[in-house]
């Protein structure tokens, strides 16, 4: 009698466990499809707007990168807004207004670039960020990285490098050589701009008590102030009424671009909420790969196969880079969990 009870028990917890493994792989599927989506989508816009062509004749483009930031950092402002609730953090307003002026640079350069190089190289290069960052951590907020996290970022910059490099002859000497144009150049100031960022806010993270929606409100918040300023200051404001009037169609894209970019950062954070930051790692870089594809099929921005090598080498070194994170925190948190049980045993 007694082993027949243990049996369905046994069956019923069986039953209990498959099923909570089918609802987190429901669950994990509904935010990586959904972090894919979102950004593939935003990429998708991002190209169509900064990329084309308008008029009759189809001379005019859209130039207004003040403007499309503006769009962005409000909706994202809004929705971060919504998402903190009564939540709140203990860093000084004055602290975040000037960490949303790097932080709004780093989006107006990397935008603007947009107009002078294609969109893979601009995903792909922005996928550089950690090699700021580590920078800057390292001189600004006293941060120390592992052998191994070095050469996981050196593996990303030769990825880069082997996809930036151009072709270019020199006509004195007949050889080929490496050039950066004004697009990479905007790229790369945008590079710093990212590092700036981080360090500023790996500052903010040891001085003060963080909530991640009150940052990305205030940032976004500040951002959209600025960018007003700016479009009131330099009548880029006027000119972007102009082009919206003649071609209305433009106000739907910077609203669906900018929703794109907000689902998309709720999704991300429901990941890092659920399964953790490795898992989000891996789905935002897979993400950036899907916008080079899609920037390939809707766009026919072919790579070529140097590339096509270099992109694989770059995302190969951000998945790597991503495991080891996740391994160093886990070996600190183990670390952390034997001292305490070693202090208990004292006590």
């Amino acid at each position: 009698m007694n082993g027949r009870i243990d049996d369905s028990k046994k069956t019923e917890d069986e039953v209990c466990a498959n099923e909570t493994v089918w609802r987190q792989a429901a669950n994990l599927i509904f935010c990586a499809g959904g972090t894919l989506l979102c950004y593939l989508w935003f990429g998708v816009i991002q190209e169509s707007i900064t990329k084309g062509k308008y008029g009759s004749d189809g001379k005019e483009r859209f130039t207004y990168i003040q403007a499309l930031v503006f769009v962005q950092c409000a909706i994202n402002a809004i929705f971060a807004y919504i998402l903190r609730g009564k939540t709140r953090d203990n860093v000084p307003i004055r602290t975040y207004s000037i960490v949303s002026t790097s932080y709004l640079f780093a989006m107006i350069t990397s935008n603007h670039a947009l107009q002078y190089i294609p969109y893979p190289t601009q995903v792909l290069g922005k996928s550089c960020k950690p090699i700021p960052i580590m920078v800057f951590g390292f001189l600004f907020a006293n941060k120390r990285y592992h052998f191994k996290k070095f050469c996981c970022v050196l593996m990303i910059v030769f990825g880069v490098g082997l996809f930036l490099y151009k072709e270019k002859v020199d006509t004195t000497y007949g050889k080929s050589v490496f050039s950066l144009g004004f697009g990479e150049l905007l790229l790369l100031l945008s590079l710093v701009m990212d590092g700036t960022t981080g360090a500023i806010q790996d500052r903010i993270r040891q001085q003060h008590t963080v909530n991640a929606h009150s940052m990305m409100y205030y940032m976004n918040l500040f951002s959209s102030l600025y960018l007003l300023i700016g479009l009131l200051l330099t009548g880029e404001l006027f000119d972007f009424m102009v082009f919206v009037q003649l071609y209305p169609k433009i106000i739907m894209d910077l609203f669906s671009l900018a929703a794109a970019s907000a689902l998309g950062q709720f999704f991300i954070f429901k990941t890092v909420t659920e399964f953790g930051p490795l898992t989000c790692s891996i789905i935002t870089t897979t993400r950036k790969l899907f916008t080079i594809l899609g920037s390939v099929i809707f766009f026919g921005n072919i790579l070529t196969q140097r590339q096509s090598l270099a992109t694989v080498i770059v995302f190969t070194g951000l998945l790597l880079d991503a495991i080891e994170s996740k391994k160093k925190k886990t070996t600190n948190k183990v670390k952390l969990i034997e001292e305490s049980s070693v202090q208990n045993k004292l006590l």
